[in-house]
């Protein structure tokens, strides 16, 4: 039986690369941070799985991470998909920020470098790290690949930034097995609510529980006019675990391909129950404007289809409406 090990095991990612590691018979270590009030509510279900051990940990002190390894020196596969996420919340907390998201990530790797620890690594980057920066094809359509260079935008991408090259330089400089994955958005159901999609749909949700009340408190959004190519979490940790099964490390964006803006988003949202016209019913708020935004994001990720054999299974319209119908629910 196979052993993983991962961190940020209570998040989005973690608990569906849990799911997927536990079908296929892995031995999965959580790591989360401890926190005063019960933070898993996403893994609730799998907690009383035999195959499944709940321990905490914080990747932002390396004793902590070096302790976790010295319990578990026989495993296989380690993910870190621990981070400050939100990138709103970086900018008035960039060095917390730094510390988990960019830090974070050195601590796992110098730990499994000093303990010799014989494992595979996966490091969870993000679209967010291209920024402003894209290239165009032959078509003139704008895309971001393996090989656009990064501009960041914020706190959150300048420490991604740092983890992915502090994962490139740890497989160059000492063999390690490491691999970083690009991912692009990727929501569902299991998305934290203060994100835009989950936003979105889980007002949905109370508006139609309450009858869909003309005088119900409106939606605040920032700018509804940036792209992004939306996917569903639950597909995107597969990427991931394949990734891990390859001869050689390499780095991969995963994405669908598509972009759409947040407008766009809230159209499908709103027609899946019955309201065409939700223009009195959002109110775009300065509050939420980012102070650098990233316009257009559209990944390629023909690499991922050729040598992986991914590819992404719900369509945009399947993950708005999976995740509408959750919180209409």
């Amino acid at each position: 039986m196979k052993k993983a090990i991962i961190f940020g095991i209570t998040g989005q990612d973690g608990s569906h690369l849990a799911d997927l590691l536990l079908e296929k018979e892995y031995e999965v270590v959580g790591v989360s941070r401890r926190a005063s009030t019960d933070n898993t509510q996403r893994i609730k279900h799998i907690l009383s799985n035999e195959n499944f051990y709940l321990m905490q940990g914080d990747i932002t002190d390396a004793y902590s991470v070096i302790n976790i390894f010295k319990k578990h020196s026989n495993v296989d596969e380690i993910y870190n998909l621990a981070a400050q996420s939100h990138v709103a919340v970086s900018f008035k907390q960039p060095a917390l920020t730094w510390d988990i998201t960019g830090k974070g990530c050195l601590n796992i790797l110098q730990s499994i470098v000093d303990l010799g620890i014989d494992a595979r690594f996966y490091q969870a980057s993000s679209s967010e790290m291209f920024g402003r920066n894209y290239d165009i094809d032959r078509s003139q359509n704008k895309f971001q690949n393996e090989d656009t260079k990064f501009m960041p935008q914020s706190p959150y991408a300048i420490a991604k930034c740092a983890a992915h090259y502090m994962t490139t330089l740890f497989r160059e400089a000492y063999g390690i097995h490491s691999s970083a994955g690009i991912l692009f958005n990727h929501e569902g159901e299991r998305r934290g609510e203060t994100f835009v999609t989950r936003k979105i749909t889980k007002w949905i949700g109370d508006w139609v529980k309450s009858g869909k009340d003309l005088n119900f408190p409106k939606l605040r959004l920032g700018n509804l006019e940036a792209f992004r190519d939306w996917g569903y979490a639950g597909d995107y940790v597969e990427a991931m675990w394949m990734m891990l099964q390859q001869d050689s490390p390499q780095d991969y964006v995963i994405c669908t391909g598509k972009t759409h803006t947040i407008r766009e988003f809230l159209d499908v949202a709103f027609l899946h129950v019955g309201m065409e016209d939700w223009s009195d019913l959002v109110v775009q708020d300065p509050e939420f404007y980012r102070p650098a935004e990233v316009d257009y994001l559209r990944g390629d990720c023909s690499k991922a289809n050729k040598i992986l054999g991914w590819t992404p299974k719900h369509s945009f319209e399947d993950l708005v409406k999976k995740m509408v119908e959750h919180d209409v629910s």
